[in-house]
């Protein structure tokens, strides 16, 4: 190798590495930042294997080995068992799942595709609902479902869904909608469809994207959301996982290992919808947020 060839190959490793030591300082700093917002997390996970005496003498080590007590004592330490508490929760996001597929659509689809009067006044009305808070309804929503006699029931956290109520989903798959060519409802129009017909064989397999995003978030915020099923629900067997763990504080006498295998434990559904449906997630909200 010439001197010349040396030379300009001690320039290249010169220039490259300022460049590896940002990446190196730049992916260090993302794994430490990591860490700090897992390590609760970590530890409760930790924690749920070992002995009470244990989770606040040794809160950093390593439990000896992988004790299951806590999780058998949490899963029956309430009446009913947390099995029940699981599929109430399942039964509510399943009702809410469909509410929202189902009236957010055929509401997106009015806006983006039918002309009415008013439209646009309502379209705003609605986005402005975004920005009011739930503190503000939840008292004369109470009083008009407990006059309804739904109080102590499901209906409360689910009906609302079938009504169109979170205009965060009609926004996105409005947007979405725009972004589908209406040559193709043209089309449709010519061959003798009707709005429906065209919303149920056009526009609503086109909007998959956007479906499983809604499905995504409607099924981690019903799911977590505790203070809506705090009010409503006041039976211990219509109790989902959030008001079950609030319940199990009581129920178990200062036992912190069993609540936190409890926490756990009510962590897996978010977790593995999450995982599985990550993928689509981003995709639905990137494509929907690019349709003009």
């Amino acid at each position: 190798m010439t001197d010349t060839a040396i030379e300009h190959q001690t320039i290249r490793l010169r220039r490259r590495a300022p460049i590896r030591a940002r990446t190196f300082w730049a992916y260090g700093g993302l794994i430490f930042g990591a860490l700090i917002m897992l390590y609760p997390l970590l530890w409760m996970l930790m924690s749920s294997f070992k002995p009470d005496a244990l989770i606040f003498a040794q809160p950093t080590s390593l439990p000896t080995k992988l004790d299951l007590t806590n999780y058998v004592k949490g899963w029956f330490a309430t009446d009913p068992s947390f099995g029940r508490y699981y599929i109430n929760s399942f039964i509510v996001c399943l009702g809410a799942v469909i509410g929202n597929v189902f009236a957010c659509s055929l509401t997106a689809f009015a806006f983006a595709r039918l002309n009415f009067p008013l439209k646009k006044t309502l379209f705003a009305i609605m986005m402005m609902t975004l920005m009011l808070p739930h503190h503000v309804i939840l008292i004369p929503q109470y009083i008009l479902f407990s006059k309804l006699g739904w109080v102590n029931t499901y209906l409360p956290l689910i009906a609302p869904k079938f009504l169109a109520t979170d205009a965060f989903f009609i926004f996105l798959m409005v947007q979405f909608i725009r972004g589908i060519p209406r040559e193709l409802d043209e089309a449709a129009t010519i061959d003798g469809c009707g709005m429906f017909r065209i919303f149920v064989e056009i526009i609503f397999p086109l909007l998959t994207p956007a479906l499983v995003t809604t499905i995504i978030f409607t099924f981690i915020w019903t799911y977590n959301d505790f203070f809506s099923q705090l009010i409503y629900l006041t039976s211990p067997n219509t109790l989902t996982v959030p008001v079950g763990l609030r319940s199990l504080i009581g129920n178990s006498g200062g036992v912190y290992g069993q609540l936190l295998a409890m926490s756990v434990l009510s962590l897996v559904p978010t977790f593995i919808v999450f995982m599985v449906f990550q993928k689509r997630l981003v995709e639905g909200i990137s494509t929907s947020g690019l349709k003009g």
